[in-house]
């Protein structure tokens, strides 16, 4: 989204919210436009986080029926691209929580013992992913690049392949090898245990002097 379109954007949500406008609410007319200019960026800035298509259909209309809810509170129209991405993280932050953890609003009455069990999960994973980043440093400079702009930079698969002279499925292939090498390393550094939602719960080097972990 160009630096117009949001300038623009915000002169069309500047009216007053809730007044009426040849029948319709101006603040619908706003939610109508925050729809065009945002409905592609947002889905694709979800599809970066969410592996599956149908939750992030699911994430983007639960983003937009609390733009609609919430409407009322935006008062500086400037900010109307970093309001929409702010709940946009907060939707996708639920998601992972609810995925996790759905007994998580009862925290409080958990034994410790299970508490404990989730803070070692969150642990494995955090450890795992600083692993990781170290391989990705010795993955030859292609996959390197790839894995950077993708994982890091958050490019999509469109402007990778724009950024490298590649063409669409040549991006996307160049991504899959570069995960594919990465996933080669972990695996002959460590023996991994998934739980059902594909979290790390545990690991246990192979060797003693791993170089990357």
């Amino acid at each position: 989204m160009t630096n117009s379109s949001v300038g623009s954007l915000a002169n069309k949500c500047s009216l007053t919210n809730g007044k009426l406008y040849s029948g319709v609410k101006v603040m619908d007319i706003c939610v109508e436009n925050i729809w065009e200019n945002f409905s592609q960026p947002l889905k694709s800035f979800i599809k970066r986080r969410v592996d599956n298509e149908q939750d992030v259909e699911d994430i983007l209309q639960n983003v937009f029926y609390k733009i609609h809810h919430n409407i009322s509170n935006l008062n500086e129209t400037g900010k109307v691209q970093a309001w929409v991405y702010q709940i946009t993280m907060h939707a996708i932050a639920d998601y992972y929580r609810t995925r996790r953890y759905a007994f998580a609003s009862y925290s409080e009455e958990l034994p410790d013992a299970i508490l404990s069990d989730v803070q070692e999960e969150e642990a494995a994973n955090e450890e795992i992913a600083q692993c990781l980043k170290n391989m990705v440093q010795d993955l030859p400079e292609k996959y390197k690049q790839a894995l950077i702009l993708t994982e890091f930079q958050q490019l999509t698969r469109k402007e990778l392949g724009e950024r490298l002279g590649l063409s669409m499925s040549g991006a996307k292939s160049r991504v899959q090898r570069a995960r594919g090498k990465l996933k080669e390393m972990l695996l002959d550094c460590c023996h991994l245990e998934f739980d059902r939602l594909g979290n790390v719960i545990d690991y246990q080097h192979k060797c003693s002097d791993c170089k990357y972990c």
